[in-house]
């Protein structure tokens, strides 16, 4: 940045510099909960501002026409609103034939960057989940909204967005005074710490009414994001729709290992839908209700997060927004991967590697290298049992949005469900040499447990023998002062006494360890990842703006090429049609385009759907042999010359990146123009 923007955004900085170290500061002194949480809140607030402001700083000249970009999606059949003819859903999308073809390829090249080449293990579970597997992971309990109802027609807003939005077309109105409008800003800059008692207050406070139709709005209450349903006819099993794919690889990770012969480290992933049922879906496939994920859980010695192949990756220079950048007011750098692993930038070089594998698949797929970056979780973002997290954000025309996000889970899901199930998720690690250990069980006694809680026994005797060490020593304390402890297990509440159970300590020789894997998360939205990629491919020609086009890697364009008969003379179509299969048999996708319209309009047909390259049967075709054909590229326009029976296979190499345009171009003669014309063939 210039000397004159940096000076505008100093300010700016500083206030961040100094809100993060009073964060910093408050954590500690170990000052009161509240306290921390409103100083972040304030953090975020000066943070929000600081990026609004260096994102209109920055040149305008990559500035995309959304409205324009919009009309072409929706008129080109990429993808509209489901049920359109009924008036439509907000949040659900169908994708038409070339928004399809696009969102598999960009599939199948995961497929490819991922599963193929790092050996990762592909499974495909069931959508439906039966509520026990969502309550254990936290979903039931914590994956809501606070949302509030027009009282008169029943519409739904989303809480803390219907009061921010209230309360910034308060504080606009020139006659708020700068007392009550510094109340306002504080309450907005506070909006992620409310509680639903306090927001209620704030809504009555304030008078907030439907944006819609004005009529009153009821108090907020909590909206589970998940859609509900019934298991089976009897409506005795709670199910929902999976909100995520990662449950049911944690859920299969005993066969998952023992399929890898028991050893770690080893990967999953999962393609798949997932739905939210989100309160005010918007900005296109960005907040949707039903979209595609693809998560990798990449399982690991929790002793061990080194990558045999990092080094190959460490010299990669990428775009990081550190957490300490963040809360000095500092701007995203670029930085090599290996020196921000070694620095402890980036926890472990397995995480490293996943950043950097994410970084080289959204490039190839079409994301723009100078608008990607990776942003780290600060301190207060992350979950509690996390290590580390980065989200890969592209810039578009909404800000900055999250694509990706790729985690470091420590052991928190296997761990959760193997409680909750009573299955032991663990893997074996060989000792190098044998070793001595303590160990700490509790010793039940059977028939006391049976003679006081009969058939519910077996229940506790099970609790009791999947204890950790940590937890007997408590209840072993609690048994010596009182004489008894309490343990609750699948709803139930039991109190065992000192003739029920006692602990033993032992040693024991071990020559395998059984440890609890950590595991590294990168997850995909695959429809952000398509959005983002519509933004930073999108141009419109020079010199003409009425014609757009999609500059599509040929990898994922949806047609790899187009076949263009120059007119609709009769004699043209025994040529298309060898095309067309030969480049069938290459695997090619292609579009034949034999319309009446121009040749100039046909193409401009294709480069609107961001057809990769275009074949073009002329005369020349027809009247000289050996017969030849040219080939154009949708980016450049140019165009070359070569033989029809070598075109499927140079489109086919151009499509699988195998060469580039440029090697083409040294290899065949540039196209200037056709040699003969319609009367020649004629006079043949």
């Amino acid at each position: 940045m210039d000397g004159n923007t940096e000076e505008l955004l100093a300010p700016l900085r500083k206030a961040v510099k100094e809100q993060g170290d009073l964060v910093r500061q408050l954590k500690e002194e170990k000052a009161p909960a509240v306290d921390v949480s409103k100083a972040v809140a304030e953090l975020k607030a000066r943070k929000r501002v600081l990026e609004a402001k260096e994102l209109a700083l920055q040149p305008q000249d990559d500035l995309i026409d959304r409205p324009k970009l919009e009309d072409t999606l929706k008129r080109r059949f990429f993808y509209d609103q489901a049920f359109a003819i009924y008036g439509g859903v907000s949040g659900l999308y169908d994708f038409g034939p070339v928004g399809c073809a696009l969102k598999n390829n960009i599939i199948q090249l995961w497929r490819q960057h991922f599963i193929q080449e790092e050996q990762i293990l592909e499974i495909d579970c069931t959508m439906l989940t039966p509520e026990a597997v969502l309550k254990t992971s936290g979903h039931v309990e914590k994956f809501a909204d606070f949302m509030v109802k027009d009282v008169k027609n029943g519409e739904c807003f989303r809480a803390d967005h219907l009061l921010k939005a209230h309360l910034q077309k308060l504080m606009s109105d020139k006659k708020c005074a700068a007392e009550k409008r510094a109340e306002m800003d504080s309450v907005v800059t506070q909006l992620d710490n409310y509680s639903q008692q306090e927001l209620a207050e704030l809504f009555v406070k304030y008078n907030v009414k439907s944006p819609v139709t004005g009529n009153d709005v009821s108090p907020p209450i909590s909206f589970n994001l998940m859609f509900q349903t019934c298991i089976g006819p009897g409506g005795n099993m709670p199910g929902y729709l999976r909100p995520e794919t990662a449950q049911g690889i944690f859920l299969n990770f005993k066969r998952l290992l023992e399929f890898n012969q028991g050893k770690l480290p080893f990967a999953a992933a999962q393609i798949g839908n997932s739905f939210r049922n989100e309160i005010s879906p918007r900005s296109g496939l960005i907040r949707v209700r039903e979209f595609t994920m693809a998560e990798i859980e990449h399982f690991v010695d929790p002793n061990d997060k080194s990558h045999p192949k990092f080094q190959s990756l460490a010299d990669l220079e990428l775009t990081l927004y550190s957490s300490k950048a963040q809360t000095s007011g500092q701007s995203a750098h670029k930085m090599k991967l290996g020196d921000a692993v070694e620095q402890g930038v980036i926890n472990n070089s397995v995480l490293g590697y996943f950043i950097g594998r994410i970084y080289l698949y959204l490039v190839k797929v079409g994301v723009s290298p100078d608008k990607l970056r990776f942003r780290q979780h600060m301190d207060n973002e992350m979950a509690h049992y996390a290590c580390d997290c980065w989200d890969a954000e592209t810039k578009t025309s909404y800000g900055w949005i999250e694509i990706v996000g790729c985690a470091d889970r420590s052991c928190y899901d296997l761990t959760c469900h193997a409680r909750a199930t009573k299955v032991p998720l663990v893997a074996e690690k060989p000792l190098k040499e044998a070793k001595t250990v303590n160990v700490v069980q509790f010793d039940a006694n059977k028939g006391a447990i049976g003679k006081a809680y009969k058939k519910d026994a077996k229940l506790v005797m099970e609790y009791l023998a999947i204890c950790d060490e940590c937890y007997i020593t408590e209840q072993e304390r609690l048994l010596n002062e009182i004489g008894e402890f309490t343990i609750e297990t699948e709803g139930k509440t039991f109190k065992l006494t000192q003739d029920m159970v006692s602990v033993k300590r032992f040693q024991k020789i071990l020559h395998v360890e059984e440890i609890v894997p950590n595991v590294i998360e990168p997850s995909f939205g695959i429809g952000r990842i398509m959005y983002s990629i519509f933004e930073h491919t999108f141009h419109v020609r020079e010199g003409d703006e009425q014609r757009t086009y999609f500059s599509f890697p040929a990898t994922v364009a949806p047609y790899k090429c187009s076949v263009l008969p120059l007119s609709q003379n009769h004699e043209f179509v025994p040529f298309v049609q060898e095309l067309s299969e030969a480049l069938t048999r290459n695997g090619v996708s292609h579009k034949v385009d034999d319309s009446s319209g121009s040749i100039g309009r046909r193409y401009a047909r294709t480069d609107e759907i961001g057809v990769a390259f275009g074949i073009t049967i002329d005369f020349d075709t027809v009247n000289k042999t050996p017969h030849t054909a040219t080939l154009r590229d949708r980016d450049c326009m140019r165009q070359i010359r070569a033989e029809v029976s070598d075109l499927p296979s140079i489109v086919r190499d151009l499509a699988n990146g195998v060469t580039t345009w440029a090697e083409v171009e040294t290899k065949y003669p540039i196209f200037e123009g056709q040699e003969t014309g319609r009367k020649e063939t004629t006079e043949e």
